[in-house]
């Protein structure tokens, strides 16, 4: 728009009410959910370009967007592709070609087999010993993580290569795999270069994605807290190289591995705009799809090596409908309530809007949140600020583990590695306990809110009486002293003090009693707190990472609470539950088949993810309940044991 471009979208039928769909002068509905009958569908799409009389296509993130097949179709209609020419395409987009180059253009290589591996078990066993575990299992096509795999022993490489070249070829339509050494407590950071038609190439400073879950990156930031000025530019040489060997034009990225020696080595090429893109634009000021817009018409490009300079910090936060809870599983659902969060340094890149739905076809990625700062640490702080103040409702979302991610030690040093959530939460995500003083600051805000409830409430208490706070599984006596002013003292079970009895401080609050947000100033601390909603017994709420259940208690309730039975997991043992919403892609067991710990029982598929489903307990199968091709919802139940 500030360009004076007009723009066309297209949109499958799931995605008729989406806000790019609203955004566009003009939309064209190009098939159904299935992304092979729409968004993969090339003759569709070159349909809408012709109808529409479009002069370029920008293929986005994914899909078709290193597609050079869609290229040529473009380039016989005399249209132009927003991307890189079809020979960086090609010789880049294929892992074992890419890799080949790399070398040959003087790239630091991992160790590897270089070549495609066929499906024979024993070829996988030689070469996977030759490597020596563990062992990358990664697709040559494709990107974003999909279908990559790490294997620690012969059993895993057998069963993580059939899963790998099964989303590989869902995913890409192409199965090729390639193997190579696994580096452990590698740091994944990558390069954003920038090429014209007239020789120009230039590298910008790195991005560091090494916050991943299931290879799939979770949190940036720009620039790296580990690379120094001089490994900066080795690195970005490299990558210049890389581009200059295939005459690259358009914006790429080098991904790079790193090792805890500064070590780097070519991970692989990728030739399209990536999704995290927002953090390198915040910190350069260079607008990369503007950019790559002008160098498709034959422009050069706007900056030189020299006129690129890093200033301040960038983070960015991939708010996802996954639950961290259940180990970052895609959920599904309408957006219920959705506000933003508002700030002149905090960016929102986002496809939805309040009531629009998240379903299990496509990505879960709900928006990228990007906060900028003078330095890291003012970055961070926005970070937390922009989590804690983002309101969604109505499904799922892993908010709760990004702003958990901002208090960890090793996060807030700088001294992470892509291990960072199996050594952070080695028994799944728990967010970290908050501080005594951060909790009874908590606390006061709810003292606050209380008597803000009290105020609508149609019959008023004649007077003040001292009541409980039960917040964390812990108990605050809020209390009167002699000379009448309110007090917080933390108790136990038995109404004990269990620490130092304070006078409760003033709190300044924003809050309506309905309001999603709550803003509460005790001294000179600023905290958000989310307002889900009022319970029986007090409010529902959230913030720092932390879902509190609050409970208000008069002196009676606390004196009969203790007695109350503790809530239990009411889950059958002699049934098999679906973990996520999504699709059945196989059944592996049958009525009356005999399992152990452990056992395939089927394949889920979701948000293109394929995840097996095991035995969590030997037993025999009574029922089976789901069947290829079946939608399933989360925890529905597929098996049942006798």
């Amino acid at each position: 728009e500030r360009m004076g471009i007009e723009c066309v979208a297209v949109y499958s039928e799931p995605d008729r009410k989406c806000k790019h769909v609203q955004m566009a002068d003009k939309a064209y509905l190009i098939g159904p959910a299935q992304s092979t009958k729409s968004y993969l569908d090339m003759n569709k799409i070159l349909s809408v370009c012709l109808d529409a009389k479009v002069d370029a296509v920008h293929p986005g993130y994914g899909f078709l967007s290193e597609n050079s097949k869609f290229m040529d179709l473009l380039d016989q209609n005399r249209i132009k592709f927003i991307g890189p020419k079809k020979r960086a395409i090609n010789d880049l987009g294929d892992k074992i070609n890419s890799k080949k180059l790399a070398g040959n253009a003087g790239v630091n290589l991992i160790p590897g087999y270089i070549g495609e591996v066929s499906e024979n078990r024993e070829e996988i066993l030689k070469i996977a010993h030759q490597i020596g575990y563990p062992v990358m299992i990664k697709p040559s096509a494709g990107g974003g993580g999909k279908g990559m795999r790490i294997a620690y022993t012969d059993d895993e490489i057998i069963e993580n290569f059939r899963l790998s070249k099964q989303e590989a070829a869902s995913s890409f339509g192409d199965d090729r795999i390639l193997l190579e050494k696994y580096i452990e407590e590698p740091r994944h950071i990558e390069i954003n270069v920038l090429g014209d038609s007239h020789g120009n190439v230039i590298y910008l400073p790195e991005r560091e994605c090494s916050i991943q879950r299931r290879n799939q990156k979770v949190l940036e930031e720009a620039p790296s807290p580990f690379i120094d000025e001089e490994t900066r530019k080795m690195m970005g040489r490299q990558a210049v190289q890389l581009a200059k060997a295939v005459d690259y034009e358009s914006a790429g990225t080098v991904e790079f591995m790193v090792d805890k020696y500064r070590k780097f080595y070519f991970l692989e090429m990728n030739t399209r705009l990536q999704v995290e893109h927002p953090i390198t634009e915040q910190i350069t000021g260079i607008d990369l799809v503007e950019e790559m817009i002008n160098v498709a018409n034959g422009k050069k490009l706007s900056y030189t090596q020299d006129q690129v300079k890093i200033k301040g910090h960038a983070i960015e936060s991939r708010v996802y409908a996954e639950d961290p809870f259940r180990g970052f599983l895609p959920s599904i659902g309408h957006l219920i309530k959705y506000r933003e969060p508002s700030h002149p340094n905090i960016r929102i890149d986002t496809g939805v809007r309040e009531g629009d739905e998240i379903s299990m076809h496509y990505d879960p990625l709900i928006s990228k949140t990007i906060t900028w700062g003078n330095t890291r640490q003012e970055a961070i702080d926005l970070m937390k600020t922009a989590l804690d103040t983002y309101v969604i409702r109505g499904l799922g979302h892993n908010v709760p583990f990004c702003r958990d991610v901002l208090r960890q030690p090793a996060f807030v040093s700088g001294k992470y590695s892509t291990k960072f959530i199996p050594l952070t939460y080695p028994d799944g995500f728990h967010p970290a306990a908050l501080s005594q003083g951060v909790k009874t600051d908590l606390v006061t805000i709810v003292a606050s809110m209380k008597e803000i409830t009290d105020s609508f409430a149609l019959k008023k208490p004649e007077k003040w009486t001292p009541y409980v706070i039960k917040v964390f599984d812990e108990f605050y006596a809020i209390q009167q002293n002699e000379k009448g002013q309110k007090t917080i003292l933390k108790i136990d079970t038995d109404g004990n003090g269990a620490g130092e009895e304070l006078a409760l401080a003033d709190v300044k609050l924003s809050w309506n009693n309905t309001d999603p947000l709550v803003t509460g100033n005790v001294g000179d601390k600023v905290h958000h707190i989310q307002f889900f909603g009022h319970t029986p017994t007090g409010y529902q709420l959230f913030s720092k990472g932390h879902t509190m259940n609050v409970e208000i208690l008069n002196a009676h309730q606390f004196e009969f609470q203790k007695w109350m039975p503790k809530a239990s997991d009411s889950h059958s043992q002699k049934e098999a539950l679906a973990p996520m919403p999504g699709s059945v892609i196989s059944v592996n067991v049958q009525p009356g088949q005999k399992v152990e710990v452990g056992q395939e029982l089927c394949v889920l598929e979701a948000m293109k993810m394929r995840n097996i489903i095991r035995a969590e307990k030997k037993g025999v199968v009574k029922t089976v309940l789901c069947s290829a091709g079946q939608s399933v919802q989360v925890d529905q139940v597929l098996f049942e044991y006798e």
